[in-house]
């Protein structure tokens, strides 16, 4: 917890429990008891619930090896024809041997590959490692810059700055027909 919170249980809670801890001991009388009993659970409530917020908003760190597997356009951010025909034309896929490897594609059909590698960005300064994608030329437009990786607590995806697309939003997942 914050300091706040450790300056108001020493000097209030603390002393607070203790008067009214004596005061049920001397007197017996139930509504101390429950005041005391009452408090307490508030603050243990209290305590639960940040622990819970604290765990629901934090963001996922994000390790090299998190970023192997496959991609495809998210269709859940902006539903439609071209999100659907940019689903059916690109993927990529980044392998265990730090290679990436992009698909212009027609469906399931691979029209062309590009080739690259990738290497992430020590830590140090971010919580989590930033993805760097080194392209053979020349290469696609979606390409040109490297992507900006977006977290949640329980997941993350990578927007591409792309000159004729504007932002191009990918999810990891394997390419199935929409049709």
């Amino acid at each position: 917890m914050g300091f706040g919170f450790n300056l108001f249980f020493i000097l209030i809670l603390v002393p607070l429990t203790g008067i009214l801890l004596i005061a049920w001991l001397l007197s017996r009388k139930l509504l101390i008891g429950k005041i005391l009993g009452f408090i307490w659970l508030g603050i243990l409530g209290l305590v639960l619930l940040s622990v819970i917020l604290r765990w629901l908003t934090s963001k996922t760190e994000l390790d090299k090896d998190d970023y192997y597997g496959e991609y495809v356009i998210n269709r859940d951010y902006f539903p439609g024809k071209q999100t659907d025909w940019q689903y059916n034309h690109f993927r990529f896929e980044i392998t265990d041997k730090d290679s990436i490897f992009f698909y212009v594609t027609d469906k399931e059909k691979v029209l062309k590959t590009y080739h690259g590698t990738i290497k992430t960005i020590d830590p140090r300064n971010y919580r989590s490692e930033r993805l760097i994608i080194e392209m053979e030329q020349p290469t696609h437009h979606i390409l040109t810059s490297n992507p900006t990786t977006y977290r949640s607590a329980w997941d993350f995806y990578l927007v591409f700055k792309s000159p004729k697309f504007y932002n191009v939003f990918f999810e990891k997942g394997k390419w199935k027909s929409i049709e």
